[in-house]
C-alpha cells in the first residue's frame, strides 16, 4: 500500500519466484483413479529443488557479511549462525553457503528444529540446514539446546551446519554459541532487482530504475517482494500490447504491487451489497475459471455465511456480463473470467482476508464446499485450494490447513478429495514458516493408532514425492511408522514400504539407519523381516551397502524367516559376484552372519549347490550368468564355507570353532 511516507508491496508468505521465466505459484498436480493410489503427473520434486537453487544462484547478490560467513564455512566442522533483520534474505544466504561447500552427489538437508526419534548420524560430505527465523522468545531456549547438540555432531563428522537465528532475539543467544554468529546485512535492493529483471530476460536502462517509488523500494522492501516485482514486469510485459516498453511495464508493476489495496477499499466502497461483494471475492479465488465457477461460486459464498436469498425475481436482476462489468472483470473469449487490471485478484484476496478476519473460518469453509460444487473441475480445484493456502498462512492461520486435510481424507468423502488434501499438505510442508509445523503434524499423524484410510494414503505418497526430495531421513521415519503399522490395511502398508525401500536402497546412510532401527523390532509379525529381506536383495539396489548393516541385516534373516525366503537373494548376490558388480565383501557377509550357526551354514552350502547346477528362472536379466561361471564362484564359496566352519581341521579367518561335519 501508499501512504504517507512509506511505501511496501504485500508480503506473501507463500511460494516465491527466484528465477528467470514467469511465475506460476503452482499446486503440483495429482492425477487419483477410485483403484489407485496419488500419484504425481510428471513432477520430479527433487529436480524441483535443483532447479531452484540454480535459480536462487542466478539471482542472488551477496549481502553484507556474506564473505565472512563464507569463510568460517569453509572449515570441516563448521558451524555458522546468521543474524540479521528480517526480509534481507537470511535463509537464501543459507543456501547458496551451504550450496558452495557442498561436494558432487552429496545434497543439503534442513533439520528439524525438535529433535525426532532418529538421531542425526551426520558424515564429511553432509550439509544441513537449521532454519529457526520464525522461533518465538518463549521456545528459543530449547531450540538452541537442539543447535547444540547438533553442533556437537557436526563438529565431530567434519560436516557443515548454517542455522538462521530468529530476528530481534540476539540477546537471548547462549554465550557458548556467540562466537558462531555472524551478522548479515541488507544487500542492495535495486542490485537484487537488476538482477532477477536479467534473470527473466528483461532489457532495461540503469536510470530507468530512478523512478518514482522504486528507489524507496530499494531501500526498504524485503528481497522476496523484489523478486515479486521483477515477475510482475514481466506478466505486464508478457500481457502487453506490442509497441510498449520497459517504462510502462515498470509502471504497471509498481502500481500492481502498491497502489491495489487502495483501489480495491475504494471499490468495495462502491459496492457494498453482498451479492457484489461475494461475486468479487469468489472471482478473485477462482480467476482464470469458466464464469459458471465464479458463480457458483459466490453463491456457495452466501450461503455459507448466512445470507438470505434475493426474492427479486432473476429476470428483473442484472445479468452475469453487467455485473462482471461493474467490477471490473472481463469474460474472455474462452468464457473464463480474469480481472481487467494486473494481478488485481491477488489484492482483493489479500483485502479479504485483511479486513473480514472474523470472516477467516468462514472463507475456510466455503473452500471446504467449494471443491465439491458440480462444476469445478481439476484446474478449478487446485488453483482455489492454491489461493486459499496462500493467504492461510500468510495471516498465521495453519491449522485452516490441516482441518481441511482432515476433512478431505475423511471416511464420508469417498477419496473424492485426495488429491486436494495432498495438494494442501504439499504447501503446507513447503512454506517457508510453517513446513516444520506441518512435518510435525505429519508425524502425529503417523503415530496416531487409529487414522482414516485416506489420510493415511495422502501421508504415505506426501512423504514419498515431497518431503523425501528436502527432507530424506525425516520422511524415512514417518514412512517407516506407516509401513509398519499392524492396524493399516495391507495395500497401504506396501505402498509406504515401497517408498521406504525406494529411499533406503537410493542412500547408503539411509540404509544403514533404516536397517538398525529395524533390527530391534525385525519380527515376522510386524513386517520388520520383509523390509529388511526386501532391503537385501541386489537386484533394486542402487548403492553399495553400509558394510556392518549389510551383515546384521542378514544375520536378522537368516534367524527369523525359513531358508526358502532369503536363499534367491543370496543366489542374486552370488551372481552379482561372479559378474563382478559386488566384491568379495558380500561372501565375508554372509559368513559372518551365519557364523556360530551349523544349520544356516549348511543351507548356504545347499542354496549355492543349487545355483550352480541351475540358475533360478525369476532370476533379473542383468543377472544371469553361464553355468561354468557359477559353478567357479560357487567352488569358492563353499571352500570359504567350510574353512568358516573349520572342515579339516582348519580354523576360519573369522575365528569360527571348527567341526567334523560337512555341510
Amino acid at each position: 500500500m501508499t501512504g504517507t511516507g512509506s511505501t511496501s508491496i504485500s508480503d506473501p508468505q507463500g511460494p516465491v519466484h527466484s528465477g528467470g521465466g514467469d511465475q506460476n505459484n503452482n499446486t503440483y498436480y495429482y492425477s487419483i483413479g477410485p483403484r489407485e493410489p496419488l500419484v504425481r503427473a510428471g513432477v520430479d520434486r527433487q529436480e524441483i529443488v535443483r532447479e531452484h537453487r540454480r535459480r536462487l544462484a542466478k539471482c542472488f547478490v551477496w549481502p553484507g557479511g556474506y564473505t565472512r560467513a563464507a569463510d568460517r564455512l569453509a572449515r570441516s566442522g563448521a558451524v555458522v549462525l546468521l543474524e540479521g533483520p528480517p526480509g534481507i534474505g537470511r535463509r537464501s544466504a543459507a543456501t547458496m553457503l551451504l550450496v558452495e561447500v557442498s561436494v558432487p552427489g552429496s545434497r543439503i538437508e534442513e533439520l528439524p528444529t525438535v529433535r525426532e526419534e532418529e538421531p542425526l548420524d551426520p558424515s564429511p560430505d553432509d550439509r544441513y540446514l537449521l532454519d529457526l527465523s520464525s522461533i518465538g522468545d518463549s521456545d528459543y531456549p530449547a531450540a538452541q539446546r537442539t543447535l547444540m547438540s547438533y553442533r556437537a555432531l557436526v563438529e565431530a563428522s567434519g560436516a557443515r551446519l548454517v542455522a538462521v537465528t530468529p530476528s530481534g532475539l540476539e540477546w537471548m543467544l547462549d554465550a557458548e554459541l556467540a562466537p558462531l554468529a555472524v551478522h548479515l546485512e541488507r544487500p542492495g535492493g535495486r542490485a537484487v532487482f537488476g538482477r532477477h529483471l536479467r534473470v527473466r530476460g528483461v532489457r532495461f536502462e540503469h536510470e530507468q530504475l530512478d523512478h518514482g517509488d522504486l528507489p524507496h523500494l530499494f531501500g526498504t522492501a524485503p528481497m522476496r517482494e523484489l523478486d515479486r516485482l521483477a515477475g510482475l514486469v514481466v506478466q505486464a510485459r508478457d500481457r502487453a500490447s506490442r509497441g510498449m516498453n520497459f517504462e510502462h511495464w515498470r509502471d504497471e508493476a509498481v502500481a500492481a504491487a502498491t497502489n491495489w489495496s487502495q483501489q480495491v477499499a475504494g471499490d468495495l466502497r462502491q459496492h457494498r451489497g453482498a451479492e457484489e461483494r461475494a461475486l468479487l471475492f469468489a472471482a478473485s479465488m477462482t480467476s482464470g475459471g469458466p464464469a459458471d465457477t465464479v458463480l457458483s461460486a459466490a453463491h456457495s459464498l452466501l450461503g455459507v455465511l448466512g445470507h438470505p436469498q434475493d426474492e427479486t425475481p432473476r429476470l428483473a436482476r442484472a445479468g452475469l456480463g453487467e455485473q462482471f462489468e461493474e467490477l471490473s472483470l472481463a469474460r474472455e473469449d474462452d468464457g473464463r473470467v480474469r480481472f481487467v487490471r494486473l494481478a488485481y485478484d491477488d489484492a482483493v484476496r489479500r483485502h479479504f482476508w485483511e479486513n473480514f478476519p472474523d470472516l477467516r473460518a468462514d472463507f475456510r469453509d466455503w473452500v471446504g464446499k467449494c471443491v465439491e460444487l458440480p462444476g469445478f473441475g481439476a484446474e478449478d480445484r487446485a488453483r482455489l485450494v492454491a489461493r486459499f493456502a496462500e493467504q492461510a498462512l500468510r495471516t498465521d492461520r495453519p491449522d485452516d490447513l490441516r482441518l481441511l486435510i482432515e476433512k478431505w481424507t475423511h471416511p464420508s468423502a469417498e477419496g473424492r478429495l485426495r488429491a486436494e488434501a495432498a495438494a494442501v499438505l504439499e504447501l503446507g510442508l513447503s512454506h517457508e514458516r510453517y513446513g516444520s509445523l506441518f512435518r510435525s503434524h505429519v508425524y502425529q499423524w503417523v503415530t496416531t493408532a487409529r487414522r482414516a484410510p485416506d489420510l493415511t494414503r495422502v501421508l504415505t505418497v506426501v512423504c514419498r514425492q515431497v518431503m523425501a526430495a528436502t527432507h530424506p531421513e525425516q520422511a524415512m521415519v514417518r514412512l517407516r511408522h506407516l509401513a509398519l503399522r499392524q492396524e493399516n490395511p495391507e495395500d497401504i502398508k506396501a505402498a509406504a514400504r515401497s517408498a521406504l525401500l525406494e529411499l533406503a536402497r537410493g542412500n547408503p546412510r539411509l540404509y544403514g539407519r533404516l536397517v538398525h532401527r529395524l533390527l530391534p523390532r525385525a519380527r515376522p509379525a510386524d513386517g520388520g523381516l520383509e523390509v529388511l529381506l526386501a532391503l537385501l536383495d541386489p537386484a533394486e539396489l542402487h548403492v553399495h551397502p553400509p558394510w556392518q548393516a549389510f551383515v546384521f541385516a542378514w544375520r536378522a534373516v537368516m534367524a527369523g524367516k525359513p531358508a526358502h525366503a532369503w536363499s534367491p537373494s543370496v543366489q542374486r548376490w552370488l551372481a552379482a559376484l561372479t559378474l563382478r558388480q559386488a566384491g568379495d565383501e558380500v561372501l565375508n557377509a554372509l559368513l559372518l552372519a551365519a557364523y556360530g550357526d551349523l544349520g544356516l551354514f549348511n543351507q548356504l552350502y545347499v542354496t549355492t549347490c543349487d545355483w550352480a547346477e541351475s540358475e533360478p528362472a525369476d532370476m533379473p536379466e542383468r543377472l544371469r550368468t553361464q553355468r561354468n561361471d557359477r559353478v567357479r564362484t560357487a567352488e569358492r564359496f563353499c571352500r570359504e564355507i567350510d574353512l568358516a566352519q573349520g572342515v579339516g581341521g582348519l580354523a576360519s579367518a573369522s575365528g569360527a570353532r571348527g567341526t567334523k561335519e560337512g555341510p
